[in-house]
């Protein structure tokens, strides 16, 4: 059972009440001398409290994403050498579907080196009659860290909430393509660093896999990336690093645009994978930027996006910003975000085509 499924959270809240039901009905029938009642009565009392913590402490990882799995609560996340990653390659790679309508696969990519898990939905219109020639435009969704592919799902209830959209006419019916952003554990902020090639891994080695085995709309105008907190940092400076794969980014509460020097001690590293730094040397790109925050997120102050957006003058990045006016760093926000950001997407992005115009 999943950490972050509904399924658990209701089997703690049915055990809670059943423990105090129990306490309730055997608190006067319990055997035995007092020595012995007392002792079970606070055991009693101890389970009781013991499962109303953990109803509240699944209640809240559910909210703010703290953890995404088992592994990740226990810190039992299989971190490996970017060398000792394995994993059927590129042409071998083979998708399976899933239970939610999503497909996904484990590959090994040829330019970063790096294996990963790749998690692909495909909107109802994909497979419509009369639809075989068509093209469609992709996101990516980029999680945060801690997170993995499934957070986008489990916690962010995607690709569900596009699906609406693009019933309404609001988005377009785009492919979403879940990537692991730190694949075997180790968290570059996206960036290719000595020892692993993060920003490889999904700006060449996902989306030639996706290219490969979906009708993909062709890279730039119709591929973009959003992403969640160390995910929308992510989104923010992909499409700047590779303009020629990602015509645009959204970026939902991102980490300092300057980058973590807890992430890149290198301080050369970490400037020249920041999103500020890139945004500064970036000449007539046709790239443009969603950045959204909220008034109340100290995580991603609306101070950053001002910075960003005037660093970005003159450059000619499009530049687009929201700023709620509340919300916490969390899921609750971010779905919140997803109809201006998706709608912004769909305007920057080619609709589905037959991949020529």
């Amino acid at each position: 059972m999943e950490l972050t499924s509904t399924s658990f959270l209701v089997t703690l809240i049915t055990v809670t009440v059943l423990a105090m039901l129990a306490a309730l009905l055997l608190w006067n029938r319990i055997p035995g001398p007092g020595w012995v009642r007392w002792p079970v009565r606070v055991l009693m009392i101890a389970l009781c409290q013991l499962t109303s913590i953990a109803v509240i402490a699944t209640w809240i990882n559910g909210s703010y994403g703290l953890y995404s799995s088992w592994n990740d609560l226990l810190g039992t996340e299989n971190v490996q050498n970017s060398s000792a990653m394995t994993g059927p390659p590129l042409g071998r790679a083979r998708f399976t579907q899933g239970g939610d309508g999503t497909q996904s696969t484990y590959f090994r990519g040829s330019h970063s080196k790096l294996a990963g898990q790749v998690i692909v939905w495909t909107p109802p219109e994909y497979r419509a009659p009369g639809a075989e020639k068509t093209r469609f435009p992709v996101l990516m969704l980029l999680h945060g860290y801690p997170g993995s592919p499934r957070t986008w799902i489990d916690l962010g209830g995607m690709p569900g909430t596009l699906d609406q959209l693009i019933r309404l006419g609001a988005a377009h019916p785009f492919i979403v393509v879940i990537p692991d952003v730190y694949p075997g554990g180790v968290n570059t902020d996206c960036s290719n660093t000595p020892a692993r090639k993060v920003a490889s891994w999904l700006a060449e080695d996902v989306t030639d896999l996706v290219a490969k085995n979906f009708r993909t709309l062709p890279e730039p105008g119709g591929w973009g990336v959003m992403g969640v907190s160390t995910g929308a940092f992510c989104a923010a400076k992909l499409p700047l690093q590779y303009p020629k794969v990602f015509r645009a980014g959204a970026a939902l509460d991102p980490d300092p645009l300057t980058g973590d020097p807890q992430v890149l001690s290198d301080p050369v590293l970490r400037e020249r994978n920041s999103p500020l730094w890139l945004v500064r040397q970036a000449k007539r790109a046709d790239v443009g930027l969603f950045l959204a925050t909220s008034a109340q997120d100290k995580d991603s102050p609306p101070a950053q996006l001002e910075a960003f957006s005037r660093a970005a003058a003159g450059s000619g990045v499009r530049v687009k910003t929201l700023v709620r006016p509340s919300g916490g760093h969390n899921f609750q926000t971010w779905t919140a975000m997803y109809p201006d950001a998706l709608g912004w997407l769909s305007t920057e992005l080619s609709p589905p085509g037959d991949g020529r115009g």
